[in-house]
């Protein structure tokens, strides 16, 4: 099968989600001998020699990504009634590089992966001849947006964001409808999603969570946990992210140094937003910034902390933690869309008061971390590896007419 994969971002190197979910995708697919042509946007050209994509793809094309800037974006928010995220990755480049890939050749299956790509739907589907068409939905966006304004209008600083975020719901609901009827099939990151999305009224929608590779996130046989050592992960300027971590330390994290002094908290990520810089100023946190890897964070960590209170999807900074044997005390709403099996190995909190008390106990009991962590690990190669991932996604294919 010949299939043409669009990502908004180019999946290697992966410090991002989405790269992860679609390096693991493109990866399963070659493995299963699929052919795919990878057309991305870059922010930095790929070198071919090192870049493993070459190796997996019967060709890449990496776009740079378009500089609209924030005041045009603000100009368009105002001045028409689109998503912002409808026009985020507009570019020509991208549209010409588009039009000739798909006039030079004929795909089985054009999938894109993300709502930001949406605005190249209606040339795919003039230019796609006899392909089916898939979006790979990374969230569903307008309930996002909406979780989001509601949790900002609880501060009043935060209230300009939430009218931001109430505006785009709105608008993001009309673009997400409008391309989950103009696809032969959505796929959903959870159950959760697929209920939202299904409201739409458009094509059948299949669920593949994201996933990792385990395995590269097991610890080494001789771990040393850090003790009084707290982490949290992410990319650093994303929403949800952000208020993550000024809620947990504003609300959480001093409870829990009443207990436990010695306590510290490393928020791990690239891209820091300026509201972190003044955490970092703070007795007992680190804000570390981009790193190499997250791998020896996980590894030190005596618990790792999702404290998410908007979001959607499979949180895969969770996965991440639960493979390096981590024991993870986290919101409903950063355990949601696990299934119960991978949610009974992590504990489960969504008042500061429950969250700081559920840390507190496992600071103070070793061995129960221990077996928190081992039931983890074990629980995540069962159901969120890729090798138990991708025979989903051939399955949805092949229900739509494929393979």
């Amino acid at each position: 099968m010949k299939i043409l994969l669009l990502t908004p971002i180019l999946p290697y190197p992966s410090e991002s989600g989405v790269a992860i979910r679609n390096i693991g995708i493109i990866r399963g697919l070659a493995k299963a001998g699929q052919r795919v042509t990878l057309l991305s946007f870059a922010e930095q050209p790929p070198d071919r020699d090192a870049n493993p994509l070459y190796q997996l793809c019967d060709s890449v094309h990496a776009i740079p990504l378009p500089d609209h800037g924030k005041r045009k974006r603000i100009v368009k928010l105002l001045l028409s009634r689109q998503a912002d995220i409808a026009i985020r990755l507009a570019s020509e480049d991208f549209a010409r590089t588009l039009t000739a890939i798909l006039s030079e050749n004929a795909f089985d299956l054009i999938q894109f992966a993300g709502i930001e790509l949406g605005c190249y739907l209606p040339q795919i589907q003039a230019k796609k001849k006899n392909a089916k068409v898939v979006y790979d939905a990374q969230n569903a966006e307008a309930e996002l947006q909406r979780v989001v304004a509601q949790i900002d209008r609880q501060r009043p600083g935060r209230w300009p964001a939430a009218v931001y975020s109430t505006l785009q719901s709105a608008r993001l609901w009309r673009f997400e409808g409008a391309i989950c009827r103009d696809v032969d099939a959505v796929i959903a990151v959870s159950d959760e999603d697929r209920a939202y999305l299904i409201e739409h009224g458009g094509a059948p929608i299949y669920v593949m969570p994201n996933g990792i590779s385990a395995a590269d996130y097991a610890p080494p046989a001789d771990e040393t946990r850090e003790p009084y050592q707290l982490v949290f992960s992410g990319k650093m300027d994303y929403r949800p992210n952000v208020d993550a971590v000024e809620w947990f330390h504003r609300s959480i994290f001093t409870m829990v140094r009443e207990r436990f002094p010695e306590t510290r908290l490393l928020i791990v990520g690239r891209n820091p937003h300026r509201r972190l810089a003044s955490l970092a100023a703070n007795d007992g946190v680190q804000v570390t910034g981009w790193v190499d890897s997250v791998q020896p964070y996980l590894h030190r960590a005596t618990i790792y902390v999702a404290p998410l209170r908007m979001g959607s999807g499979t949180r895969l900074k969770i996965l991440q933690a639960m493979a390096a044997r981590c024991a993870v005390v986290s919101t409903s709403i950063g355990a949601a869309g696990l299934n119960d099996s991978v949610q009974s190995a992590l504990t489960i909190a969504d008042e500061a008061e429950d969250f700081a008390e559920l840390i507190v106990t496992l600071l103070a009991d070793e061995s129960r971390r221990r077996a928190l962590g081992q039931l983890a690990q074990e629980r995540v190669r069962r159901h969120y590896d890729w090798t138990a991932l991708i025979p989903q996604l051939l399955r949805a294919y092949r229900e739509i007419g494929l393979g």
